[in-house]
């Protein structure tokens, strides 16, 4: 990462306990060094054994992926920069709508078929990963489950999780696929509205859709197949995808006229 980017995230970071004097040994290395190790395995899509000999051991940054899995950290990390985020375009930290969309992606063969399945209506065998964005297209939640579990089922645990985590949330827009009786579940069970955005019988090919096309952004190309054992390490890994991206905007210079 650049300096800029660094000036902006270091004061974000979970301080270690040993800082604080509650105990534990000093880390051997510097976060940046395992945060920038991270972020190359994830843009890179490589294996942790074969991360460069120019970052830490692959151990090392193992045992901190999966330490901040874990305990949550990437998660409160990941919340903080986007506040951040959103302050910067004006917006309030906390957002009042959001985006519900799901992807399905092949899964590579390390991922146990206890947690991989296949969706029919996209014949890909595999995964996939149901997502909440605010209007920007940030993250809000992330659930990985197998290709096979449909888009309204999960979505009622999905859905809780904004409500509860984000108070302010009344409006969630979606596509055709979670029509039915989910939506009077949500006006029911979450006092939320969900609007569903479909296409009209005029539309073919490609055509973007008002709001949905902000989630579908979201998903980056690097995570076009999924090769974690654990869903939580694949969740882990899309939250690692936005850090970057969110990170890379705070550090970018503000165009004249902006706030």
């Amino acid at each position: 990462m650049t300096d800029a980017e660094w000036a902006v995230i270091r004061p974000l970071l979970p301080v270690p306990a040993w800082f604080q004097g509650r105990g534990g040994r000093p880390e051997s290395y510097c976060h940046r060094q395992l945060l920038d190790a991270i972020r190359y395995l994830v843009a890179g899509g490589i294996s942790w054994r074969a991360l460069p000999a120019d970052f830490p051991d692959w151990g090392r940054v193992y045992a901190f992926f999966r330490r901040w899995r874990e305990h949550g950290l990437i998660t409160g990390f990941h919340d903080r920069l986007r506040g951040k985020v959103r302050e910067r375009e004006g917006r309030e930290a906390e957002p009042t709508t959001g985006i519900i969309d799901a992807q399905s992606v092949r899964a590579a063969a390390t991922v146990p078929a206890s947690s991989r399945g296949y969706d029919g209506g996209k014949k890909v065998p595999g995964r996939k990963r149901h997502i909440v964005t605010d209007c920007l297209g940030l993250l809000l939640v992330v659930a990985v489950t197998a290709a096979n579990i449909g888009d309204r089922d999960a979505a009622t645990g999905l859905l809780r999780q904004p409500r509860r985590l984000h108070r302010d949330i009344t409006l969630v827009w979606a596509d055709g696929g979670y029509t039915g009786s989910l939506v009077d579940w949500c006006r029911q069970k979450l006092a939320l509205t969900l609007e569903i955005v479909k296409r009209t019988d005029d539309m073919s090919g490609f055509v973007v859709l008002p709001r949905r096309w902000v989630a579908e952004r979201t998903f980056s190309r690097r995570l076009a197949r999924d090769y974690e054992t654990l869903p939580g390490s694949s969740e882990a890994m899309i939250r690692w995808s936005t850090v970057t991206r969110m990170s890379r905007r705070l550090a970018r210079p503000r165009a004249a006229g902006r706030r």
